[in-house]
């Protein structure tokens, strides 16, 4: 849960803020102590049933710090807002950093007031149209944090992209479709997830207004539609949505990645190359020669099998579309292998023309199919 924004009663420029966004109560003591007790009264609220709570949002951004991103305050804001956290549940796992801009300087400075010593996790949020820009990011950032807390975890907080053009938030300018939204999550999350995010997630749930820099009283400042949602929504004169939600492409591709890649996945690289050269009757041309893929193993533990996932990263926002196929030798891995379309989670059983088995554990895959988004050659019980 985000423990965030302002509140009006206490402050006289967030009473200005439609919803109070990036208002942050920390200018003197009754702010402070009200935000104390809200959060106690939240984390008391839901004991039980909650247990991870996320310091504010995007503090390094100025829609989210609206006086100006400071990383000492943000670093002692959390500090307060662990312990009141921690007052009402022991247990309880704090989120910090909440990045969207990756200012080493910024996160410095928040961890130099000693707030790393009371984070579990470190999140972090990632809105680019290649997945390959922010892929070292947990590694990066993980590296950083260790030298505050070796124990803080890496957290993948937010990435996303709308599903049509005319939006407002992130990537809004993007000629974006369902489909090309769909694809985005796919490869966007399992890029993530290969890097060994703790935790994985995707924003949003629902088309919503935006409202990082609504003005009370002024409707038309705040009317500002993000179409993220795996769930188109429908909103009425006031900006509040109808219940009437439709699913997108995107929900059924996040339902079979959550299916697939569940916590008992870990990440592990499969021993595995691609042929050049092996001409595809199908396509009338050449195999892709496999340069320039993104490639990811995955194992479940206690002998449940492997999977290699596989995609062509081109540019979403150019290609209509990508098809072509691939030939590639894969050792050491057992069970029967099934090709599984990860946009949709179709499962094909793969032809015996389309399997050489060359001993000891090394099997040849010819022309498999290659997409613009993540295909699933999963062995075994991966997908059971």
């Amino acid at each position: 849960m985000c423990l965030c924004y302002g509140n009006g009663i206490y402050d006289e420029a967030a009473a200005k803020v439609f919803g109070a966004v990036g208002c942050p109560p920390i200018h003197n003591e009754k702010q402070k102590k009200a935000w104390h007790d809200y959060v106690v009264a939240v984390v008391s609220r839901y004991r039980g049933r909650v247990s991870r709570f996320e310091v504010w949002n995007e503090p390094d951004g100025r829609w989210c710090w609206k006086h100006g991103p400071n990383g000492t305050e943000y670093g002692e804001f959390v500090k307060a807002t662990a312990a009141a956290v921690r007052e009402a549940n022991p247990e309880a796992e704090i989120i910090g950093g909440v990045q969207c801009v990756y200012d080493y300087k910024w996160l410095t400075d928040v961890f130099e007031t000693g707030a790393g010593d009371c984070l579990d996790f470190v999140s972090y949020h990632s809105y680019t149209p290649d997945e390959r820009a922010g892929v070292d990011r947990p590694r990066l950032l993980g590296a950083f944090c260790r030298r505050y807390n070796r124990n803080i975890k890496i957290f993948q907080g937010e990435t996303g992209t709308q599903s049509r053009e005319g939006g407002a938030g992130a990537l809004r300018e993007g000629a974006w479709t369902p489909e090309r939204q769909a694809k985005f999550l796919a490869r966007h999350l399992l890029a993530h997830c290969a890097e060994g995010v703790e935790i994985n997630s995707y924003f949003s749930c629902l088309d919503m207004i935006e409202a990082l820099n609504g003005t009370v009283g002024d409707r038309s400042s705040y009317l500002d539609y993000g179409y993220f949602g795996v769930l188109g929504a429908e909103f009425d004169a006031e900006g509040r949505a109808t219940g009437n939600y439709t699913p997108r492409p995107s929900y059924r591709t996040l339902q079979v990645l959550a299916a697939i890649f569940r916590e008992e996945i870990v990440t592990e690289p499969l021993p595995a190359q691609f042929k050049n050269g092996l001409y595809s009757s199908r396509h009338m041309r050449n195999d892709d020669p496999g340069e320039g893929l993104l490639t990811y193993g995955f194992r479940k533990p206690g002998g449940g099998g492997d999977g290699f996932v596989y995609w062509k990263p081109v540019e979403l926002l150019t290609f209509s579309g990508y098809e072509s196929t691939v030939t590639v030798e894969i050792a050491g891995v057992e069970g029967d292998p099934v090709l599984v379309d990860l946009l949709d989670g179709t499962v094909y059983a793969l032809p015996e023309s389309s399997v050489e088995t060359l001993g000891k554990g090394y099997r040849r895959f010819l022309h498999l199919p290659l997409r613009d988004y993540p295909m699933l050659l999963a062995f075994g019980d991966f997908i059971r």
